[in-house]
C-alpha cells in the first residue's frame, strides 16, 4: 500500500504502517550514523539531554557529502543499518521511533521496535543523489567535529521509502523470501 507520510511519527501513525508498505515521508528528520549515535547514547548514560527532543523523532543513519554550489546537501545515501543496532534500542527507549537506513537488523532492535512500536524504513542504496532532491533543508546542530556523520535536522519532502520492519515485528525481508521461495518451489 502506498501512504504519505506526515511527520512526526507517532505510535498511533506508526501503527498503521506495514511491512512492504510504501511511504512518502514529509517534514522533519534527524540524520546520525555510528558515531553520533554512540555519543547520543553515551549523554543519555550520563543523564544529560539530547541535542534534539527524541519524542517521535525519525533518524536517518546517513553521512551526506558536502553540498556543492546551489544545493541544500550533497548525496544522501543510507548507511548499514546494522552499525546502529548497539545503540537503537536505547534511542527507542527516549522516543525516537522511526529509522531510515538499508540492511536487516538484529532480534534486539526488532523487540525494542515492538516495545516502543518503532518502524524500520529501508531506502535504496546507490540512490543517495536522487533522495538528496527530497531534502529541502539541512540544517548542523550538534557533533560538528564528526564532518559528514555529525547530527543534522533535514526537511524532506515525499522521500520515498519501504517500511522494512512495522511495530508488530513483520519483516519485509522475511516475508519477500518466505514469499519467493513458496512461489519458486525451493
Amino acid at each position: 500500500m502506498e501512504k504519505h507520510i506526515q511527520l512526526p511519527l507517532t505510535e498511533e501513525l506508526a501503527k498503521t504502517l506495514h511491512a512492504g508498505d510504501t511511504v512518502y515521508l514529509t517534514g522533519t528528520i534527524y540524520t546520525s550514523r555510528d558515531a553520533g549515535h554512540k555519543r547520543m547514547c553515551e549523554a543519555l548514560a550520563r543523564g544529560e539531554e539530547l541535542p534534539f527532543d527524541p519524542t517521535d523523532a525519525t533518524i536517518y543513519y546517513v553521512g551526506p557529502t558536502p553540498a556543492k554550489p546551489g544545493q541544500v546537501i550533497g548525496s544522501a545515501g543510507p548507511t548499514t543499518s546494522g552499525r546502529m543496532d548497539a545503540y537503537a534500542p536505547t534511542m527507542m527507549s527516549v522516543g525516537a521511533r522511526g529509522m531510515i537506513g538499508k540492511g536487516a537488523r538484529l532480534p534486539e532492535v526488532v523487540d525494542a521496535m515492538k516495545k516502543y512500536h518503532g518502524v524500520y524504513f529501508g531506502a535504496i542504496g546507490g540512490a543517495g543523489a536522487l533522495l538528496a532532491k527530497c531534502i529541502k533543508k539541512a540544517e548542523l546542530i550538534a557533533y560538528e567535529d564528526l564532518g559528514a556523520e555529525a547530527l543534522r535536522r533535514l526537511e524532506v519532502e515525499e522521500m520515498p521509502l519501504v517500511v522494512i520492519i512495522d511495530s508488530e515485528g513483520n519483516n519485509l525481508y522475511e516475508i519477500g523470501r518466505k514469499d519467493y521461495l513458496e512461489k519458486h518451489g525451493k
